[in-house]
């Protein structure tokens, strides 16, 4: 099977490539590797066609829909599309596992497109001239990776936008000297910003075009979508992975006031979205996170673990179990002209011996923005430190807080410290209350 060469490699027979042996192999690392996601139908599916290529035979979508996905025999191709879905997926599947685990393998399996095979490629030949979403791909670069740089440059514009650019310098040189940045920029571990994000979806119109893009907030991943298909198919049947996700409006001002300011160290600096975040960026990295309350995901868990907040009936409100407060922000829709309350959240602990996490969110906009100000003033910043110092000290930074920020169309004006305390690191780990 020859194709264009300009567009695509040529395909081979895996029997061509790998022995039996090197082929139980690989797939027993595929699997291993996590790539697959939670369900098994993806390996169920991986297996199923490479026997089927193994015996030179073709598979028609009937087939793989009852002998690989388990549908009876009454199962409609025409009306019902989920063979065509987890085929689809399980090739960018494939792919990520070789962009994160073997991307210097001379020979790949891969599903080409508009067939249901796996071939093997030769992936140590020269690269061949190709259209830029094709160099894009052999590269390994992925959509949130785009958007990120996207996002990075219109950083830069708001920087320079900032009424206060122009002594920001002055002020970072003063960061050094406080404990809650010193403990993320004075050792060689690389730095990761992780950016919370919410996962997006195409919704497939009657021609069977991505009409429109969609956000379910059942569904924020793309194992997330998977199980959907499963438990609701009549739902979400006409939802598509698209790889794509998005980003709150102040996550670019608190970008623009943060980003600089770790710049300062020298250090290299990782940016990832939290969709993407692994327990080896957690392991590897000093982990910054910069956005809303309710796209902690992963992290959320071990921040409010020992923690005296905790999220409460929404997402737009947090409660002290010691005093059985509610902090509840009302800036979800505020109308024009009318002055809103909401929240920003800080919170700063060591995840292990060698590494920090620094959080800093807001449940809307406001709260977000005004908490990477006071995280970037001197002022505000001498203020946190002084409630670390009366805590656990500078060898192991451990505080969180939380601000009452007001505003007006949006805009934060004005904020306060509410709450503050100095949670113990060590309960951030107890197996009863935690875990990930």
């Amino acid at each position: 099977m020859v194709a264009n060469q300009a567009d695509n490699p040529t395909f081979l027979q895996p029997e061509q490539v790998f022995s039996s042996t090197e082929l139980e192999q690989l797939i027993e690392r595929i699997k291993n590797s996590g790539e697959l996601g939670r369900s098994k139908v993806y390996a169920s599916l991986l297996d199923y066609l490479l026997q089927s290529s193994v015996v030179g035979n073709s598979p028609k979508e009937i087939e793989i829909a009852v002998e690989a996905l388990g549908k009876d025999s009454s199962f409609d191709v025409s009306r019902d599309s989920s063979v065509r879905v987890y085929v689809h997926q399980l090739r960018k599947k494939l792919d990520s596992y070789y962009q994160n685990h073997e991307s210097d393998a001379t020979h790949r399996i891969v599903i080409p497109k508009g067939q249901y095979a796996i071939a093997a490629i030769d992936t140590s030949s020269p690269l061949e001239p190709a259209g830029i979403a094709t160099l894009l791909q052999k590269t390994g670069f992925r959509a949130t990776l785009l958007v990120t740089i996207a996002l990075l440059l219109f950083i830069n514009l708001v920087f320079l936008l900032l009424p206060e650019n122009s002594d920001i310098n002055t002020r970072i040189t003063q960061y050094p000297d406080s404990s809650i940045w010193s403990s993320v920029m004075d050792d060689d571990l690389p730095i990761m910003l992780v950016m919370g994000d919410y996962y997006i979806m195409g919704e497939l119109n009657e021609q069977g075009n991505i009409g429109r893009m969609v956000r379910d907030f059942t569904i924020n991943s793309r194992d997330d979508l998977e199980e959907k298909h499963f438990s609701d198919w009549e739902t979400t049947h006409n939802y598509q992975d698209l790889d794509l996700s998005y980003i709150p409006e102040g996550s670019a001002y608190a970008l623009a006031r943060i980003i600089p300011l770790l710049s300062a160290s020298g250090k290299r600096l990782n940016v990832t979205m939290m969709s993407d975040l692994t327990t080896v960026d957690l392991r590897e990295n000093h982990i910054v996170y910069l956005g809303y309350i309710s796209a902690l995901e992963n992290l959320s868990d071990m921040v409010f673990a020992a923690s005296s907040l905790q999220i409460g009936r929404s997402y737009d409100e947090v409660l002290n179990l010691q005093t059985g407060r509610y902090f509840t922000s009302d800036a979800g829709l505020p109308e024009e002209g009318q002055q809103f309350r909401d929240y920003g959240f800080f919170s700063t602990f060591p995840a292990s011996s060698e590494n920090q996490i620094i959080v800093v969110a807001g449940m809307r906009d406001a709260g977000l923005m005004y908490t990477a100000q006071a995280l970037s003033d001197r002022a505000d910043l001498a203020e946190l430190e002084g409630l670390l110092d009366n805590g656990t000290g500078d060898n192991a930074p451990s505080l969180e807080a939380l601000f009452e920020v007001y505003g007006v169309d949006r805009t934060h004006f004005d904020g306060n410290l509410v709450y503050s305390d100095n949670p113990d690191p060590a309960l951030k780990w107890r197996q009863d209350i935690f875990s990930y």
